[in-house]
């Protein structure tokens, strides 16, 4: 569940890409087959496509959706090109990608997260509790711009010093760096999703303190994962997505009705070697959270969009605005 930073926009590889894989769908076996792209391992975010594809609503739906994590190139330049049809991905690199010199030619046409679930994550016994007492605290990520936006907002917002906190690269060991301690190679804070690294670590001994982004700014609870789409397939082909949408929200609505047979099928088809019983956990707090204060799993908000569109604004992450009507549509849920 690791967060990618700045999406990857190659005007030049996706140009020759396009060419490479135009028509990007085809029949097989009277259905037609398209490629989904995660953003990462897969995980507990994406496990209602996982339930669609077993359960069968993806053929039922006229489908045949292969799952694929991602290669070298970011998803969301697979999905502009056509390479595949549907991704995943996050709000802030559909922003990226539109607001880019050269904008990638995709959208967004559902969410698979009300909120965002991730958050600061540090030892209990560091008594870090606030942004606040990030100062004379070492942080350890990966290193986008994104993030030390976020980090600057958070402790602004708490009259906190930022250039009090030190910011080093993670080293990937996780919550085994963690120290409550301050001072020169020590680790005290870590970005985690709630849902996958914060149960694991919890399970695993470790007592931690965790701070919601959503609870530390309302502009950070912006929809991350999310599910793109390119133009080509909503001007050519929006039967298929209509199509794609509806089996992918009956997979969520099967999880947030079911979580244990559904972290089960997650286990047996994507991750035989994760514990079953952490799954199970992980599942259960996120399909809690799938459609948590929506009538309806997938849809999305203006207002959601245009907080988090002029925080990286202001932040200089992008140089210029965009409408929120620009970077999503809800068309396709039903």
């Amino acid at each position: 569940m690791k967060k990618v930073g700045k999406v990857l926009l190659a005007g030049a590889l996706a140009l020759s890409m396009m060419a490479c894989s135009k028509g990007g769908t085809e029949e097989t076996s009277g259905l037609k087959e398209v490629t989904l792209m995660l953003d990462y391992t897969p995980n507990t975010n994406h496990t209602g496509f996982y339930v669609a594809q077993q359960k069968g609503y993806y053929e039922e739906a006229g489908l045949k959706v292969n799952i694929v994590e991602p290669g070298d190139n970011a998803t969301t330049t697979m999905v502009a090109t056509n390479a595949a049809q549907f991704g995943v991905g996050y709000q802030e690199d559909v922003t990226y990608a539109l607001t880019a010199e050269e904008p990638l030619p995709i959208k967004t046409i559902a969410t698979i997260i009300q909120h965002n679930t991730s958050g600061f994550v540090s030892l209990k016994d560091a008594n870090i509790n606030t942004p606040k007492d990030f100062e004379g605290k070492t942080y350890a990520g990966w290193g986008a711009p994104s993030e030390e936006a976020v980090i600057k907002a958070i402790m602004k917002k708490d009259n906190a010093d930022f250039e009090k906190l030190t910011i080093v690269g993670a080293d990937g060991s996780g919550f085994a760096s963690l120290s409550k301690d301050a001072g020169k190679d020590k680790v005290n804070i870590q970005w985690e999703f709630y849902g996958w690294a914060v149960i694991r670590g919890m399970m695993d001994g470790y007592e931690l303190n965790y701070m919601a982004c959503s609870d530390l700014d309302q502009r950070l609870d912006y929809y991350t994962p999310l599910i793109i789409t390119n133009d080509e397939m909503i001007k050519n082909d929006p039967e298929t997505i209509k199509a794609f949408i509806s089996a992918t929200k009956k997979g969520y609505e099967y999880a947030i009705s079911n979580p244990d047979d559904a972290a089960t099928i997650l286990h047996d088809v994507a991750l035989k070697d994760v514990d079953l019983e952490f799954l199970k956990k992980s599942q259960a707090y996120l399909s809690e959270q799938y459609s948590k204060d929506s009538d309806t799993w997938g849809v999305m908000k203006d207002e959601v969009w245009d907080n988090y569109t002029n925080f990286m604004y202001e932040y200089g992450l992008i140089t210029k605005t965009i409408e929120a009507s620009e970077q999503y549509t809800n068309e396709f849920i039903k």
